[in-house]
């Protein structure tokens, strides 16, 4: 039995060839996402190696939040007060302490001469610092240390980026007013050119505590022991000497901070990319099973004579899944060499999104190389296993008839009660986890979404005949070859549904991001319609925090009427991480139109906070009540409940302080946009003139009007879903895989088919159309089916939603028809192997075919 399966796998290698690049594909994903992520990691343990290689302690104030928490944007050093720099002499007197200096950080965004834009965006950080001479974190490349107010040190990355170069002027932005400064030296982290894809700018200490609002305090005080005093213990003496809300930790402490931090948010980011993987997988099986499915059809005469040379049924049913356990542990093994570069494509294509990531030597670790090739195996062999118990059940009489008369007259009864029931669960498992918000949600509308596709793909069959039928109709116009491939088409619905649910899965995906794309745009216009009160809105391309100093311009000019600024940020409801918006209460109705249902903006003062309807309803709270808020920087802060509101779109956050409250509670203050209103009598397009030329000297800020501003939400919602519908396409290439698979068997088992065709005189040229027209038939009827099943899902999605301010379903039908378009193109493509193959065969060879 041993040399017959290797035999079988060797008489097969085309037919497993293209089965096996599925398996390929979505390992290859699998393995792409760990080697991405853990090369992130590995980047970011080397920059943490590099930036406290050389210090034992940091003091710093105290964090009422774990490590990592409360971190909105910005210069990234959000969950911290500052220290008072006459901190440092007392440290610096400490028995035990060679050196101590202090550090500052804060937003600093260069803008590029050449361009004139601002450097940076989505992605890491802009960040300003000051020049340290007694650390070895910065190494200087070239030139000299800043010495002066007007002089900057900038990192190697950006100056190579951009080219920079010393003695060049740049400016660069700030939370204040913006700056012009000498390029004095080009610096890299150790042997890294930035930190971690981030811009850096580093001053001079006293002019860098003055232009990132640090004046007379340091952000923290790294010290370096003397040689031979042990970390911990020059900890406690300097943790003796310093006041109450200010602590000393040792360098590794803050070290294993970071990595945690890291972890946690690599954490997520990987997840989000398996899942992309586990569906290219999901639809993989569907190929997998499939092809073993008509294998074991076309081997029904050659396993009858096994069994009746003696094979047990438990023998054959080994073989099948022997042959699919070699299948999927081969593939697997090219899958992880594939990752690699896949890892790469994935970086790419998130960099063209306007997401930059840290990288470093791609890093393969045995725990990729072992979870790669148990999953890829694991799938095909569990692909496999309805088809090897089909070839088990193969007698030995089976030897005596036509293979030809596999799988005719077979009843459809019993496929269809249990499709009805798989179905019957996935939409209940779907629409429990989107409605009613269990603590395993995402579990239960995963799960529910699989049962769904398996549902809708068991049922196919029913539907393939008629489908093919349809749609294959206007082909019967066009000859011999249109009407042979339509009945092609129809004449094995299992096989023509199973190969159509493999494009049924990732169309159906596709579907309902084009429909939650479409409908978060129509709820977000519809939000501004009824929201939105101001001509102008400030914001940033690449949607950033900016200066505070664009407001205070443009709250000078006597055309404009009201200003009303924004910002953001993170802090905790009882345990829980959520998001806030500040807003000026004095300003805030004469822009927007918040729907407050109970108390008022009026009256938020400190200690106060609004808050959105529909959470107010699930918490239970009114006006009066008590919000158990807390944030990083002073602990708990319980907050008065002012007022209840019911829009939320525009502040997009469930939670409204005021911007005095945001001052005192989080040292980095830096706007998210700005509202505009003209004053009266004053005509739009002045004031559009005279606030573009108030904000002239931040060219990171876009002056919009209200449709403009629609239209840059737009962009953003269309960029975000056209990145996950790009990843999104290894499902569809795999289900195209399918169709050229499928169709490619097919010519095997009509071999003798094929050649009396060409034997009545059928001509190559229609032998390639009729195969061409069978797979447009089947990437339709995929297409249609995965349209229907991406509708539903984008109206449920919406309707799960609509407590979230997703208040319009909106069905992009053009979009849905370009994709029925392309999914018949896709045919034509998928076809083009299989039909030269078929048209090639020659005909004496063919009749005689077995």
């Amino acid at each position: 039995m041993w040399r017959a399966i290797v035999k079988s796998l060797l008489a097969r290698k085309l037919r497993l060839l293209l089965t096996a690049l599925s398996i390929v594909l979505g390992i290859g994903f699998v393995a792409g996402t760990f080697v991405l992520t853990d090369t992130m990691d590995q980047a970011f343990e080397e920059l943490f190696a590099t930036t406290t290689a050389d210090i034992d302690v940091v003091v710093r104030a105290t964090s009422a939040f774990e490590p990592g928490a409360g971190n909105p944007g910005g210069s990234g050093n959000v969950s911290r007060n500052p220290i008072p720099d006459d901190l440092l002499p007392v440290v610096q007197e400490v028995p035990g302490v060679a050196s101590a200096y202090g550090g500052v950080l804060g937003y600093a965004q260069m803008v590029d001469p050449e361009t004139e834009e601002a450097i940076g965006g989505f992605g890491p950080p802009t960040i300003g610092v000051n020049w340290q001479d007694g650390s070895s974190v910065l190494v200087l490349r070239s030139g000299e240390p800043p010495t002066a107010p007007d002089e900057v040190v900038i990192d190697a990355a950006t100056a190579r980026t951009h080219d920079l170069s010393i003695d060049e002027r740049v400016q660069i932005l700030f939370e204040g007013p913006p700056g012009d400064f000498t390029i004095t030296g080009i610096a890299g982290f150790g042997e890294a050119d930035n930190l971690a894809g981030a811009t850096l700018a580093a001053f001079e200490t006293d002019t860098a505590q003055r232009i990132l609002g640090r004046e007379g305090v340091f952000d923290e005080i790294n010290v370096e022991a003397e040689e031979g005093e042990a970390p911990t213990q020059l900890r406690a003496r300097i943790e003796a000497v310093l006041p109450d809300r200010v602590e000393a930790v040792t360098a590794t402490t803050v070290a294993d901070e970071q990595a945690e931090a890291l972890q946690e948010g690599l954490g997520f980011f990987r997840i989000a990319l398996l899942v992309f993987a586990f569906i290219a997988l999901f639809v993989g099986s569907f190929i997998i099973f499939n092809t073993f499915s008509i294998i074991v059809a076309q081997r029904t005469r050659e396993l009858a004579l096994l069994r009746a040379l003696g094979a047990s049924r438990r023998q054959v049913m080994t073989s099948v899944i022997t042959e699919a356990f070699l299948t999927g542990l081969i593939a697997s093994i090219v899958g992880i060499v594939a990752g690699i570069g896949i890892a790469l494509g994935i970086q790419l294509l998130l960099s063209a999104f306007g997401i930059d990531l840290p990288s470093t030597t791609m890093q393969l670790q045995l725990r990729t190389i072992v979870v790669s090739l148990v999953v890829g195996t694991v799938v095909t062999v569990a692909a496999a296993v309805l088809p090897a118990r089909r070839a088990s059940r193969v007698a030995p009489v089976e030897a005596l008839r036509d293979v030809q008369q596999q799988e005719v007259g077979r009843g459809l009864g019993r496929r269809a009660a249990l499709g009805t029931a798989v179905l019957g669960l996935g939409i209940a498992a779907l629409l429990y986890g989107l409605f009613a918000t269990p603590s395993n949600a995402a579990t239960l509308v995963g799960a529910g979404a699989a049962a769904t596709f398996i549902g809708v793909a068991m049922l196919s069959p029913l539907l393939a005949r008629p489908l093919a039928g349809w749609i294959g109709a206007p082909l019967r116009s066009l000859g011999v070859a249109g009407k042979l491939g339509r009945e092609n088409a129809r004449r094995n619905p299992r096989r023509t549904a199973s190969t159509a649910a493999a494009l049924m899965i990732g169309l159906g995906l596709v579907s309902m991001v084009a429909i939650l794309s479409a409908s978060l745009k129509a709820s977000f216009d519809r939000a501004l319609e009824d929201t939105l009160k101001a001509d102008f809105t400030l914001t940033t391309s690449s949607f950033t925090m900016f200066s505070l100093d664009v407001a205070g311009r443009v709250r000078e000019l006597p055309e404009v009427g009201a200003v009303s600024e924004f910002r953001s940020g993170v802090f905790q409801v009882d345990g829980a991480t959520s998001f806030l918006t500040a807003v000026d209460p004095a300003t805030i109705d004469e822009v927007a139109t918040l729907d407050v249902t109970a108390g008022s903006t009026q009256a938020l003062v400190p200690d106060t906070i609004l808050v959105f309807q529909d959470v107010a309803n699930d918490e239970g709270w009114r006006v009066g009540d008590t919000v158990p808020a807390a944030f990083p920087t002073v602990g708990d802060q319980p907050l008065e409940i002012v007022g209840i509101y019911g829009e939320s779109l525009l502040v997009q956050a469930d939670y409204l302080i005021s911007l005095e409250t945001y001052e005192d509670l989080f040292p980095e203050q830096l706007d998210a946009f700005v509202l505009i209103k003209g004053a009266e009598g004053v005509s739009t397009d002045e004031v559009e003139r005279v606030v573009t030329r108030a904000v002239a000297p931040f060219p990171n800020i876009e002056v919009q009007d209200q449709a403009e501003f629609r239209e840059q939400q737009a962009g953003f919602i269309n960029q975000l879903l056209g990145l996950v519908t790009a990843l999104l396409a290894m499902a569809i290439l795999i289900a195209l895989f399918g169709i050229v698979n499928t169709l490619g068997l097919s010519i095997f088992e009509r071999t003798r088919e094929l050649g009396l065709l060409r034997a009545i005189g059928m001509g190559r040229r229609q032998v390639r159309w009729m195969i061409r027209w069978e797979s447009v038939i089947i990437a339709v009827i995929g297409a249609v089916l995965g349209i229907a099943i991406g509708v539903f899902f984008g109206y449920a999605l919406q309707q799960a939603l609509e407590p979230e301010g997703v208040t319009e379903l909106a069905i992009p039908t053009g979009q849905l028809l370009v994709y029925l378009v392309f999914a018949a193109l896709a045919g034509v493509l998928a076809a083009i192997w299989p039909a030269r193959r078929a048209a090639r065969l020659d005909v004496l060879q063919a009749i005689a075919y077995e």
